[in-house]
C-alpha cells in the first residue's frame, strides 16, 4: 500500500519509464537509461510504502528507525532513507494540539534543535504525549493525517515525513524505556512501560 497523499509522488517517474521504453525501441542505446528510471520508480514505490503494523502494549514506536538518543522522558527515532516513513500514534488519546514550526534541514542523525518540525500532543488516560515529526537534510514536507481535536487511536497513521528524517518522543512522567540507545525498532513495537 503506498502511504496517504503520496501516490502521486510515488508515481511521479512512471511517465519517463513509458516515454524510455518507447524511445528505447527507436535506439537501442536508451536501454540503459530505462533501467535507470524503472530502478528510479521502484525505489519510489519502496520509499512511499505504507504497510500494516500490528501494535504491541504500553507505548509503541510512533516510527521505523534507529534509536539515537534516550533520555528521562525523551526517546529520539532517526530514520533513513530505507525506513518506512509513515508515523504513527504511540497511545491512544485525544490531539490537544498540533504546531508547525519552520526551520533548517540539517542532517537528522546530529543536532536537530533548529530543524523544521511539526509536534503534536495528545492527551493520554497515562498523561501527556508528544510527538516531534523533524525534518532533514532531503525532507521537504510534514504531512499530517490528523488534526487538533480529533480523538486517535494507539497505531493510528499520524503522518508522514517526506525523506529521510526524525521523530522525538515524549512521554508521560513515570515512563520506563524497554529500549537502548542504537537498538532497532519498528512502528508499533512497545519502547516503554508505564507506571
Amino acid at each position: 500500500m503506498i502511504a496517504p497523499r503520496c501516490l502521486h509522488l510515488a508515481l511521479a517517474p512512471l511517465p519517463a519509464v513509458f516515454l524510455l521504453a518507447a524511445l528505447a525501441i527507436l535506439d537501442h542505446g536508451l536501454v540503459y537509461l530505462l533501467v535507470a528510471t524503472l530502478a528510479g520508480q521502484g525505489f519510489f514505490l519502496f520509499f512511499f510504502r505504507d504497510p500494516h503494523r500490528a501494535m504491541e502494549t504500553d507505548l509503541v514506536s510512533p516510527a521505523d528507525g534507529t534509536v539515537v538518543e534516550v533520555g528521562q522522558r525523551r526517546l529520539s527515532i532517526f530514520m533513513n532513507l530505507w525506513n518506512v516513513h509513515v508515523n504513527r500514534v504511540p497511545l491512544a488519546g485525544t490531539i490537544r494540539s498540533m504546531q508547525h514550526l519552520s526551520g533548517e534541514h540539517c542532517p537528522a542523525f546530529g543536532d536537530v534543535s533548529r530543524n523544521e518540525r511539526l509536534t503534536t500532543v495528545i492527551e493520554t488516560d497515562q498523561g501527556e504525549v508528544s510527538i516531534a515529526q523533524i525534518a532533514g537534510v532531503f525532507a521537504r514536507r510534514i504531512v499530517p493525517y490528523v488534526e487538533a481535536g480529533q480523538r486517535v487511536e494507539k497505531g493510528q497513521r499520524l503522518g508522514i515525513i517526506r525523506f529521510g528524517s526524525r521523530v522525538e518522543v515524549r512521554a508521560p512522567p513515570g515512563i520506563i524505556w524497554t529500549v537502548s540507545r542504537g537498538d532497532k525498532v519498528r512502528a508499533g513495537q512497545s519502547i516503554g512501560l508505564l507506571g
